[in-house]
């Protein structure tokens, strides 16, 4: 401090540093926890306890937080809409229906709206968007997604997502995963929250509806973004998750819709090439270029092979093809019916999507499939079947003969 030019003020450097800034006379500045008065044990002792706020402090300096904002407490019943510390009201909520349809084997999904969503982006906004996978077996095949909507944290989408060939078994196996991400078109697009639902608490043909708040639970990234520490990790969970399911777990490829029926009058089975659905796409397009290839085996004369026509560009191909075996119903007892789907390339080897054997040596839906149609001649049966990453060794396991 200064007072006429050239003349400095006696002031030591504890009174300068202890001076008070508000007008009236100079006073040391207290503490800066007074200022900021904490609930403690002396709050409800009354006189002068720990975490009291000293009496003459100014009346906004008492006062609660969600006054100074002009927000409701808690206590009055009002609905708190913002964010706090607990992670499941800081991501949002997100309100969807659920509805299976057992006599199509579908799975509905409508994604209706999300509230409060965590902000992602440097406008305190994001671009959400939600995508569902079902678990185990979550891949490119069994994804499906809604449209990004911009600039909101409040977005609706009012889209209904379909899965086909769900099963009784799927439903009451599956778990259907609901991820909300916010989309980035300059980086990686980011994860905000994610829900889970067992589908084994949907009742066939009754529409179930949900409102709820999202869960932190980050996926792993993908093992070329990881350090190898990190990957090493990710193969053990990878591992521990295929150990907790069962020795026998194959990677799903899709599902395939199968029609089978033994003619008495031609003496020979009927095979139908109907449809696939949620395939692994093979190309760089993200698609596929499917076509299906069926075997009887043991096929010594190696006359048993079908194909259908290529599918361009397309994840749920409709062929709607038959291929006709002549043979006895006797020995049709001892084969195994061999169905591959397979993607298309022009000038190299084409790309294997996934199979299904149906046969005696299969198992569960296929082996059911098979002696239904041996047991029910002239019967045309429709079976929706998972094409898994590898032929299972049923097809091997029979002599060939």
């Amino acid at each position: 401090m200064r007072g006429r030019r050239g003349d400095r003020m006696a002031i030591n450097i504890q009174e300068h540093m202890a001076i008070n800034v508000c007008p009236g006379p100079i006073r040391p500045i207290r503490q800066i926890s007074d200022y900021f008065p904490r609930r403690g044990p002396g709050l409800e002792g009354g006189g002068g306890g720990f975490g009291e706020a000293p009496a003459h402090l100014a009346p906004l300096a008492l006062a609660p937080p969600a006054a100074l904002l002009g927000a409701t407490t808690p206590e009055e019943g009002a609905e708190v809409d913002s964010y706090d510390s607990d992670d499941t009201t800081a991501l949002g909520t997100l309100e969807f229906d659920l509805l299976y349809d057992q006599a199509s084997c579908t799975l509905h999904c409508s994604i209706l709206r999300a509230k409060g969503l965590k902000p992602m982006d440097f406008n305190g906004l994001a671009d959400p968007y939600v995508k569902l996978h079902l678990l185990p077996g979550a891949c490119k095949a069994n994804k499906l997604k809604t449209k990004t909507q911009r600039n909101t944290l409040n977005p609706v989408w009012n889209e209904d997502l379909t899965y086909s060939g769900i099963t009784v078994d799927d439903i009451t196996h599956k778990v259907l995963r609901i991820s909300v991400c916010d989309e980035d078109k300059l980086s990686h697009n980011e994860f905000i929250g994610e829900i889970r639902v067992p589908l084994r608490r949907l009742k066939p043909s009754q529409k179930k509806h949900f409102n709820i708040c999202l869960e932190r639970q980050v996926p792993l990234a993908s093992p070329s973004s990881m350090s190898a520490a990190l990957r090493g990790i990710s193969c053990y969970l990878k591992e521990l998750e295929q150990a907790e399911q069962g020795p026998g777990l194959l990677e799903e490829r899709g599902r395939i819709l199968l029609s089978l029926s033994y003619s008495s009058r031609r003496h020979g089975l009927l095979v139908g090439i109907l449809r696939c659905a949620h395939l692994a796409a093979m190309d760089v397009n993200g698609y596929s270029d499917p076509y299906v290839k069926t075997y009887l085996r043991p096929d010594v004369d190696k006359k048993s092979k079908h194909k259908t026509r290529v599918k361009k560009k397309t994840l749920n191909p409709e062929f709607n093809e038959e291929f006709f075996y002549d043979m006895e119903l006797s020995t049709l007892a001892t084969k195994t019916l061999e169905v591959t789907v397979w993607d298309y390339d022009i000038g190299k080897s084409n790309d294997f999507i996934g199979g299904v054997s149906l046969g005696p040596g299969a198992r569960g839906e296929a082996r059911k499939h098979w002696s239904d149609c041996l047991q029910q001649p002239d019967a045309a049966l429709e079976r929706w079947h998972t094409l898994t990453s590898q032929l299972p060794p049923a097809a091997g396991a029979l002599p060939s003969a």
